[in-house]
């Protein structure tokens, strides 16, 4: 350190120390008022960013900050001292300019009522100046390293805090906050790795009890708390969040603030149940005045959402009390306590509970079934139908019920697939032979499965899961593909994650597909985005391009469109990826259609599109093989089947920042749902097996619902699924045979009523009610060498019919039809 700034600073100090030295004194006669508090409410800690020297010429030099105290480092080297010292810049009852633009449990501006304690620590940060986010720990424009703090300084901080704390005693000790926590969106100081449950345990500062969290979390776990809630409490507890119910760029960055501060080992920006849970516990400890009327508010939420989803989600198809209220019934006296049901031959159950004793008289398909006489409360009775029900549609009537002014509860659950491969196994043997020539001439592998009738007549594996290595040579040992792999079913994930969960949420109400996309999003404005609705997403009538290259900085619309993580990915798709065309103009399939269609269904439900799904789809009805990031979620690569060779550089063609270069096991191909939004978006990112794309299908099959899980009505399916008048090969989300014209993907064979989609990586599915039939084919096609002419160039896996679909399905429609 030179020699006149250390002059400088001794000459400052001893004047500081002479300035403190002195007391206030006059001829004024006293006559002192109980009314009045002290001037000092809050502490402030930050880091400096840099080294002890130049910490000194920013905070004592003219024309810079300035805070009241400064706590160097042991081993900086531009220290001059041997021992550790805390330094006195600003006396404490001056204004120290250290907290900028602020906000603290209502105050602004807080360098008028804070002490201001600066210590030196040094992140390594790497900056892309491309990039206009300001959040620094979580979000887009710089990656930093927080290096642990000095155990010997803050020893130093904790003891000058705790005299700091005897000097002022209107410091609360939620008052003892970090620059991130009453700056979030500029600062990040002092970040993850301060050491602030140390500080609590010496008397500086909050913490919350931990059996009080870990009651919150698992509270949260079952009903998470909705962003509008969830801000309104950072908001009681002190942080400058505003309640919009919009999780937005301020509300990320508040919540990587209040991580940094009491989860530090957690620090993602995103409002999971144990973030919530901290705010909730510390307000119990600190606010439970105004905790009360926020729990208040939480059950009375909870109780609303738990209230539509009870009311809107039948247990099966039927789901009725008998005989119907007097006020429901019609006037036309046939068509009263009678519904039909969805059932095959020999198959089928009905199930009956009542709260008082009964006698009921119940025919289906006209037959009187023998039941219990009388029917108990408290008993569930559950009966055969197997033999009274016919494929097809089916009759259910309750003729009778006593005494007058009783119900019965009835159900019937949706038909569940049942496997008959064994009846079947010589109906295939053309696709077989396809299919295995192909795997013996170098197509890597698939697995096809064939639904009809309600059973499960085809379900084979062909080849190998993993067959080439990076370079594209066959590997020694490869991986034997079976009937239970998973792939990454690429863009089927519109229909079986981010459709399907748009026709739950129009099913409970929550909705409506012919609103405006602001009404959800509300920051979806501006350019046009007004005119846009919600369906417009869903039939790719919305006027996008195919998609933007958010991964790649050499993308075609800028630099401004590069973007690697989530938070900013949704950003520039809210409110700047433009239009090509009008809306209603043309239809343009279009991933950033589905990619806002995942983000809307994120913000309706408060929660992460692979929670809801998985949680309100795939867990109901026992699929445990269908999930986003599968490898973090506990599954092994070997479990699921490889896909492009040398990451996504297309054989080293391709080249942008953080490229995977290695064989693609159980990471979702698609870029943009890899770099851009963390393997979780609204058109890639599923993965599945073929047994539980079938129960989807059959569930689809059934109208809506499997077993005793109801999805949807089947009037939802049948408005998402059927043809877009100006485009007929489009549904809402789904892609339709539309009489051959989508041949490539049904084949010739496929009735009007066919719909389905298909993915990049080799993936397909057809349902088509008309013959009660559903196939899927999963392979991966793209696990292959890649050919190349000049500029262009293939995977070899597309040279093959089985790669390509339409051949495939051509066969199992021509098995199943009797056609030779």
């Amino acid at each position: 350190m030179n020699r006149p700034i250390v002059r400088k600073l001794s000459i400052i100090l001893l004047a500081l120390t002479s300035l403190s030295s002195c007391s206030w004194t006059s001829d004024y006669e006293q006559l002192p008022s109980a009314n009045y508090d002290h001037r000092i409410k809050s502490l402030v800690l930050h880091y400096t960013a840099i080294d002890y020297q130049k910490s000194v010429q920013a905070l004592v030099e003219p024309k810079g900050l300035s805070s009241h105290y400064l706590v160097p480092e042991s081993g900086d080297p531009s220290y001059p001292y041997d021992d550790l010292k805390v330094l006195q810049l600003v006396d404490e009852r001056e204004r120290a300019w250290h907290a900028g633009d602020s906000y603290w449990q209502g105050r602004t501006d807080l360098n008028d009522h804070s002490i201001g304690i600066e210590i030196v620590n040094v992140p390594q940060c790497e900056w892309d100046n491309q990039t206009t986010a300001s959040r620094a720990e979580h979000g887009e424009n710089r990656l930093c390293v927080f290096p642990d703090f000095d155990p010997q300084q803050i020893e130093k901080v904790i003891a000058l805090a705790q005299q700091i704390l005897a000097r002022h005693p209107d410091i609360h000790p939620t008052a003892v906050v970090g620059h991130s926590d009453i700056a979030p969106t500029r600062k990040n100081d002092p970040g993850p790795r301060f050491p602030w449950y140390q500080l609590y345990q010496q008397g500086v500062g909050a913490w919350y009890e931990q059996d009080t969290l870990s009651r919150y979390w698992r509270e949260f776990n079952r009903q998470p708390v909705n962003t509008g809630l969830l801000q309104a409490a950072l908001r009681a507890y002190g942080y400058g969040v505003t309640e919009t119910g919009v999780y937005d760029e301020t509300t990320a960055s508040t919540v990587a603030a209040f991580q940094m501060h009491f989860l530090p080992w957690q620090v993602d920006g995103k409002a999971d149940s144990q973030t919530a849970a901290a705010v909730f516990a510390l307000l119990e400890r600190y606010f439970p005045e105004r905790l009360e009327p926020l729990w208040q508010r939480y059950q009375s939420e909870s109780k609303a959402q738990q209230q539509v989803i009870k009311q809107q989600q039948p247990r099966g198809q039927i789901d009725l009390l008998l005989p119907e209220p007097e006020a429901q019934r019609s006037m036309r006296e046939w068509v009263n306590d009678k519904a039909a049901f969805k059932s095959y031959a020999k198959r089928g159950r009905l199930i009956l509970e009542t709260d008082q004793p009964v006698t009921a008289e119940i025919e289906v398909n006209g037959q009187l079934l023998n039941i219990a006489t009388p029917l108990q409360p408290g008993k569930i009775y559950d009966y055969s139908l197997q033999r009274r029900t016919r494929d097809g549609i089916n009759q259910l009537f309750v003729r009778k019920v006593e005494p007058a002014d009783a119900q019965v509860r009835v159900r019937v659950p949706y038909p569940q697939l049942v496997d008959n491969t064994a009846a079947y196994a010589e109906r295939f043997a053309a696709v077989d032979e396809l299919i295995e020539q192909d795997v013996a001439n170098g197509f890597p592998g698939a697995v096809l499965l064939v639904i009809k009738d309600g059973e499960i007549i085809k379900h084979s594996a062909y080849g190998y899961a993993k067959r080439y290595d990076r370079l594209g040579n066959k590997v020694a040992q490869p991986t034997p593909m079976t009937t239970d792999t998973l792939f990454d079913i690429a863009s089927n994930t519109k229909a079986f994650a981010t459709s399907m969960a748009m026709m739950q949420l129009v099913d409970r109400g929550l909705l409506d597909v012919n609103k405006p996309i602001y009404y959800y999003l509300p920051e979806y404005r501006g350019d046009g985005r007004e005119a846009r609705l919600v369906k417009d997403l869903l039939q790719h009538q919305s006027g996008y391009a195919p998609q933007v290259h958010f991964f790649d900085p050499d993308n075609k619309l800028g630099k401004r469109f590069f973007s690697q993580t989530k938070a900013k990915t949704e950003q520039l798709m809210l409110t700047a990826v433009p239009f090509d065309v009008g809306v209603g103009v043309q239809t343009t399939y279009s991933d950033t259609n589905f990619m806002l269609l995942g983000t809307l269904i994120e913000r309706i439900t408060g929660m992460p599109l692979d929670q809801y799904t998985e949680q309100n789809i795939y867990t109901p009805l026992g699929l445990h093989d269908t999930l986003f990031n599968p490898l973090e979620k506990g599954r092994e690569a070997h479990e699921i089947a490889a896909t492009e060779l040398l990451g996504n550089t297309r054989g080293g063609r391709i080249d942008f920042p953080n490229m995977r270069q290695y064989t693609l096991q159980g990471e979702v191909h698609d870029e943009k749902a890899f770099y851009a939004m963390q393997g979780i978006a609204g058109h890639a990112g599923l993965f599945s097996t073929a047994a539980d794309m079938a129960v989807l299908m059959q569930a689809l099959l059934n109208g809506g619902g499997y077993g005793n899980v109801h999805l949807f009505d089947s009037s939802i399916m049948d408005a998402f699924t059927k043809p877009h008048e100006n485009a007929r090969t489009f549904g809402m989300g789904w892609r339709r045979a539309a009489d051959g014209q989508l041949r490539w993907h049904f084949g010739p064979y496929a009735s009007h009523l066919a719909f389905g989609h298909t993915g990049w990586t080799g993936t397909a599915t057809v349902i088509d009610p008309a013959l009660d039939l559903g196939i899927v084919l999963l392979t991966n096609a793209r696990h292959t060498p890649i050919e190349a002419d000049g500029d262009a160039y293939e995977f070899v896996g597309k040279q093959f019919e089985s790669g390509n679909y339409g051949s495939i399905m051509t066969g199992v429609y021509e098995a199943v039809l009797g056609l030779d």
